[in-house]
């Protein structure tokens, strides 16, 4: 008879975590310096920075992966078991992860904390609530809407047209009835009566500014210059001429901190931040990055979704703000979605096709490409399951070596660290022996439509770019208000290189339609919007919340 497998949750209550006080003082972390929120996680205060301005960075490593489907990556897991490995042939590593968010938790994604053998822990406390980082950033973004709307109830001073607002209110929840609303109904008491909209927390430009500010004073400042709505002669209104940018910071002076967890091998994890990937940059704080630069020898963190959104904003925004250059790459990929990539149904994922691994290679083929393109080094870690047969794993390695990248087999969610020692010895061998030419893919200072032109050809590999006539104007308008001099944050479907979730693999010949152009001037970048992208999503058919329960001695079941 089959063993059962655990599932995450079961083994995450099974694991055995030291006092994180005890794991942040063998990683050089004072007492001082640690602000514990219970026995298992706490914050690092950032003093900590000039008390290690001296110290060495290790080397960074990313952590992406070929275009999600349903069949499942394993990036993040992957990224936590190959902090772990690190540590087991003796090398010390730091893990740095983005925050969940509730709404995919009880919808249909899941957390963000690893899976099997290589979590992160507490995974119930990770997964919900944590340490009330998102409730500082939805709280400071709804400050911010009641402001805006107290303003224009009180006179408008500012003149604010009220059908030019762009500000959002946010929930950190997958709640669809709330994308399109109706505020101020109720008669004069109660403000004016226009429409609004929900979106999701992490979707907030707060989020996002939170994930790239230097210090609590940037954090400041950056939420100043963040426009919420134009005036009646089309110019520009930001959170500082509102008068509430500082109290919008002060929210954050415990937001503003790195978290610490610990992986089931009691590997330091640091979790901070997440903006969504698909919409904004998506990776977790710099701070937190450079923090883990300066406690270890190697830093791992991750970039949402697929090589071409995650790796690409990481690389051209969150490396451009923070001035880091990764030691290389790691391009996650499992034989079950190359081979839905190469047109096999989900369903039939458990036979071997050959044939069709290697048209989905096509995926994989294109954004160890990508990575090159940058000038960093790259391994290729395939995520084994149980399904992948000899005769599959054999072709997936003869493809990697035909087009001359490194290959390691990756068993961390069987075996956690041990089942990561190849890909581990392999990225120390990487970064010892190859030196990085770090370049982005374009210059700022090139035109939004040259930028975005650039990232369509190189990235997605498609032939060209159409701009709506709506998207003209607003590439006009942020010209003629010189904030066209950004990094570029394209917004698009996870599933495809294309805008077009249905093209799996790697199409040719396809052009990318930009609909909308705005700027998120406090973040400081310019987002382009192409296909239909939600900023708040909905719940599904049988939600996750439905599985999940807690008995009489508070023992979380159903959490994944």
């Amino acid at each position: 008879m089959a063993t059962k497998v655990p599932s995450d949750i079961e083994i995450a209550q099974q694991s055995n975590m030291k006092p994180i006080a005890e794991i942040a003082r063998e990683w050089d972390v004072l007492e001082d310096e640690l602000e514990l929120y219970g026995k298992y996680k706490a914050k690092i205060n950032l003093d900590i920075f000039d008390r290690l301005k001296d110290q060495p960075d290790g080397k960074l490593i990313l952590v992406t992966a070929i275009n999600p489907t349903s069949a499942g990556e394993g990036k993040s897991t992957t990224g936590v078991g190959l902090g772990q490995a690190l540590n087991k042939i003796g090398k010390r590593a730091v893990i740095a992860l983005r925050e969940p968010s509730l709404g995919p938790v009880f919808g249909i994604k899941g957390g963000a904390a690893g899976g099997g053998y290589a979590q992160v822990v507490p995974m119930e406390d990770i997964n919900l609530h944590f340490t009330g980082d998102m409730h500082a950033i939805t709280t400071a973004n709804n400050l911010l809407s009641a402001a805006i709307d107290n303003h224009i109830h009180q006179g408008n001073a500012l003149r604010i047209d009220s059908r030019q607002i762009v500000w959002k209110r946010v929930l950190d929840m997958n709640d669809r009835a709330l994308r399109n609303v109706v505020v101020g109904m109720g008669g004069k008491p109660n403000g004016f009566t226009r429409q609004d909209g929900f979106m999701i927390t992490v979707a907030s430009e707060v989020m996002a500014v939170l994930c790239l500010a230097e210090d609590l004073m940037d954090l400041k400042e950056r939420f100043g210059r963040m426009i919420v709505a134009y005036n009646m002669d089309g110019e520009a209104v930001t959170a500082k001429e509102l008068g509430v940018h500082g109290a919008m910071a002060l929210l954050f002076k415990d937001a503003i901190k790195p978290n610490i967890v610990q992986t089931l091998e009691n590997t330091p994890a640091l979790i901070h931040g997440g903006p969504f990937a698909n919409i904004a940059h998506g990776c977790n704080s710099i701070l937190a990055t450079k923090l883990g630069l300066k406690l270890g020898e190697y830093l791992v963190t991750e970039a949402g979704f697929g090589a071409d959104l995650g790796a690409e904003k990481f690389l051209n925004i969150k490396c451009r703000y923070g001035g880091l250059t990764p030691a290389a790459v790691v391009v996650v990929a499992t034989i079950r979605a190359l081979k839905m990539h190469g047109g096999v149904k989900k369903t039939e994922l458990g036979e071997e096709n050959l044939e069709s691994l290697d048209v989905g290679f096509a995926n994989l083929e294109k954004q160890v490409e990508n990575i090159k393109k940058f000038g960093l080094p790259v391994l290729v870690a395939v995520n084994k399951f149980m399904s992948d047969t000899d005769a599959e794993i054999n072709l997936l390695m003869k493809k990697c070596e035909e087009i001359g990248v490194e290959v390691a087999l990756n068993e961390v969610w069987e075996k956690g660290g041990e089942g990561g020692i190849e890909m581990a010895q392999k990225i120390v061998e990487i970064t010892e022996n190859e030196t990085p030419n770090f370049k982005h893919i374009y210059d700022v200072e090139e035109s939004i439509k040259d930028k975005v032109n650039k990232i369509v050809t190189e990235i997605y590999g498609g032939k060209g770019v159409n701009f709506t006539n709506k998207a003209m104007k607003q590439i006009k308008k942020l010209e003629e208000m010189r904030l066209d001099k950004l990094p570029i944050c394209m917004a698009k479907t996870q599933y495809s290189l294309s805008d077009d979730k249905n093209l799996l693999g790697a199409p040719k010949d396809f052009e990318i339609t930009v609909r909308e152009v705005k700027v998120s001037a406090g973040a400081g970048f310019i987002v382009c919007l192409t296909g239909d992208i939600m900023t708040m999503p909905g719940l599904p058919k049988v939600p996750s919340a439905n599985k999940m329960d807690i008995d009489e001695n508070g023992q979380i079941v159903g959490l994944f």
